[in-house]
């Protein structure tokens, strides 16, 4: 199959849909610097650097999978939380949709943050599940976290898959477009793949109604149900696990002298807070004031704001932020895939970033039920990822 990337980023979709063998033919995004490390890494003219809302959908060839980790910072609790009322960011997910209903891939797939899922109580994203159900594709979405595929960084983000939809009804061959729920989830639910069409509700945008971890809409209707999470892809890992050798770390990331002076002043916490090692902090809670992490537990999410570079970890006898290397580990990329930004900017740019692992898995599903699906039934199927 023949990708496009919109917000292309540094390339993380790209690399995630490389690894399951799809090509990526025709790339975008806005920011000068992400365009430099992307074609560091891809190739001269490899990404378009221009304003989507300003590009010609006529220039953009024709392809099988749009992929699109649209702008978050309107959902995401560190931005200023306007959603799909920013005119700005949040209404650029209207120029995906209409790239999508322009070229008719066979697939899309968005990433966004958790947080799209509750704000308003669901309004925001019920109103980009009605424009992308009506566009004549099954969509399916769910959440989906690094840690299950080995990563030590808790990054819950939603993954919308859409699969276009050749016939007026595609209930009847459901298993060729249900991607997301593994054999596990099947398991343990007590809905029937062929009663779930007669669970879907009309999407009423001004009803507060839960937008859970998982869901299906399709042509203005829509089902929604809180699953476990999924089950773990690979042996997981802590922080510790990934960390650079001390001896190879430039000192420019040390914050010894000054935090041991400031820890005297601290709240000793010792506790974990959604898998993150907190040992100190001013005020003993959870994330309050000059917090120090420790690294047997794993990464809280790491974000684009520059605040991220300053924080404290204990490795060892001393104190320091964490390298660059170390955020690309993170967030599955090589070490040096930002090598031609200065490392204050590599920061912001993984933490925008989509974890490729992630994509990896999805997009290996969509081929794994495209081949099987043709002799075998849902139940039959065995899937191994």
């Amino acid at each position: 199959m023949k990708a496009i990337e919109l917000f292309a980023g540094i390339g993380g979709f790209r690399l995630g849909m490389e690894a399951a063998n799809i090509e990526t033919i025709w790339a975008n995004d806005c920011n000068e610097l992400s365009c430099r490390v992307y074609e560091s890494n891809f190739g001269q003219n490899s990404i378009v650097l221009a304003d989507i809302t300003q590009i010609d959908l006529s220039t953009i060839p024709q392809h099988d999978f749009l992929t699109a980790g649209f702008p978050c910072q309107p959902f995401s609790p560190a931005g200023k939380k306007q959603g799909i009322r920013d005119r700005v960011r949040g209404t650029l997910f209207e120029r995906i949709v209409e790239t999508i209903a322009e070229k008719q891939p066979q697939y899309f797939l968005l990433e966004n943050v958790k947080r799209i899922l509750t704000m308003e109580q669901g309004y925001h994203f019920r109103v980009i599940l009605n424009a992308l159900a009506s566009l004549d594709y099954f969509i399916e979405w769910r959440l989906i976290n690094p840690l299950h595929f080995g990563i030590p960084q808790n990054r819950d983000r939603v993954f919308i898959l859409g699969t276009k939809s050749t016939t007026k009804n595609p209930f009847p061959n459901l298993e060729k477009f249900m991607v997301l729920l593994t054999q596990e989830d099947w398991d343990i639910l007590d809905t029937g793949i062929e009663t779930l069409e007669k669970c879907l509700q009309p999407i009423v945008l001004e009803q507060q109604t839960k937008n859970h971890n998982w869901g299906i809409a399709y042509q203005n209707q829509m089902y929604t149900r809180q699953i476990p999470a999924l089950v773990n892809q690979k042996p997981p890992q802590k922080l510790k696990d990934i960390l650079q050798d001390e001896p190879d770390i430039d000192t420019q990331f040390d914050f010894t002298a000054d935090t041991r002076e400031r820890i005297k002043k601290s709240t000793v916490v010792n506790r974990y807070c959604n898998g993150v090692e907190i040992l100190y902090n001013q005020g003993g809670g959870a994330r309050l004031g000059y917090t120090i992490f420790g690294i047997n537990g794993v990464a809280s999410t790491l974000t684009a704001s520059t605040s991220r570079h300053y924080e404290r970890y204990q490795v060892g006898n001393k104190f320091r932020r964490l390298t660059n290397i170390e955020y690309a580990r993170l967030m599955g990329f090589p070490d040096h895939w930002c090598r031609v930004a200065r490392v204050y900017d590599q920061y912001m740019l993984y933490g925008n970033a989509v974890v490729p692992a992630c994509v990896e898995w999805i997009c290996r599903r969509i081929g794994r039920k495209n081949i099987e699906f043709k002799s075998k039934k849902w139940e039959q199927l065995k899937l191994p990822i």
